[in-house]
């Protein structure tokens, strides 16, 4: 089996060696590697140090230059590179690194051919200090909605992309594409490609170590938070357009919905004054608050709340 690493660049120049050290030691038993390297127009020194290791690595790492588009960009760019005889597709941020066993206690799932695979994604910071260890729900032979139906509910990491791989013709043919200038990319894509799998994973394998840098922990810098907010409820415009093209149950369009809305509702937090009454203004006239479902007498209850004030709503929580 055969595994395409993508690896976005910007900026990264303190941690990147790390992140490709990570990768170069992956091929084991029947295990083969691509590693993509794209640079996305980085001022910094990450180029260089991208290069060098291509140059000393050009059995293994495919380098690509580009100008700066973005991590979406990057990932969609590096899409046209993936070899051939590829099998699977994995996404690697460049401030982050994985376990040296990841992809080979992955493999029996890959020689299974699942669409999808999820494995352990451990919070960490600069110094590999743990901050939080994910729990994720584990099952094998799911299919996606079944899948999206477990994880959607106890997993917060259910968005994450670089928390599975994909099987490459399933990732392919679908002409998956992370949406280009947005933030909340994997929002607006993950769900929609575990809901559309066959067959689906999620195993307590391996470890993905995502970095909490500075950078990472002030990337909510109110300068940006309309931005953000603006772009979650694109994210929820295009998912409505989607799942109408899909051949999923109702119950499976109702669950994405639920999703996106208690993440959409969650983040008026996050706003303040005129944005934060614009953002309630749009998330209304959406009508989404009518997507939350009462179970039981208390969420009947915060559904009843939520319909009056989503201020209030989200005090009780």
């Amino acid at each position: 089996m055969k595994i395409s690493i993508i690896v976005p660049i910007y900026n990264v120049q303190s941690q990147l060696k790390k992140c490709i050290n990570s990768l170069l030691g992956q091929e084991k038993n029947d295990l083969r590697t691509q590693i993509i390297l794209v640079n996305d127009g980085s001022t910094d020194d990450s180029g260089n140090i991208a290069r060098e290791y291509y140059e000393n690595n050009k059995n293994k790492i495919t380098y690509l230059e580009k100008e700066n588009g973005g991590l979406s960009d990057a990932r969609n760019y590096a899409l046209n590179y993936i070899d051939k005889d590829s099998d699977y597709i994995s996404f690697i941020d460049s401030d982050d690194y994985i376990s040296n066993d990841l992809y080979e206690k992955l493999l029996p799932y890959m020689q299974e051919k699942y669409d999808m695979v999820k494995f352990k994604v451990n919070k960490v910071k600069e110094n590999g200090e743990l901050i939080e260890e994910n729990y994720s729900p584990e099952f094998t032979k799911k299919t996606g909605e079944e899948a999206f139906d477990i994880l959607y509910k106890s997993d917060v990491m259910t968005e994450i992309a670089c928390g599975y791989i994909y099987r490459k013709d399933f990732f392919i043919e679908n002409n998956f594409k992370f949406a280009k200038g947005m933030y909340h990319e994997d929002f607006g894509l993950i769900p929609l490609i575990i809901l559309k799998a066959k067959n689906v994973a999620s195993v307590n394998v391996g470890n993905y170590y995502y970095v909490q840098t500075e950078k990472s922990i002030t990337r909510g810098d109110n300068s940006k938070q309309e931005k953000r907010a603006e772009d979650l409820l694109k994210h929820y415009d295009n998912m409505i357009k989607t799942i109408e093209k899909y051949d999923i149950s109702q119950k499976s369009k109702e669950n994405i919905k639920i999703y996106y809305t208690n993440c959409i509702i969650l983040n008026v937090n996050n706003l303040k004054g005129q944005a934060k009454k614009n953002y309630i203004r749009e998330i209304r006239k959406r009508k989404m608050t009518k997507n939350i479902k009462a179970r039981n007498l208390k969420q009947l209850i915060k559904k009843i709340v939520l319909s009056f004030s989503i201020n209030l709503y989200l005090k009780i929580r």
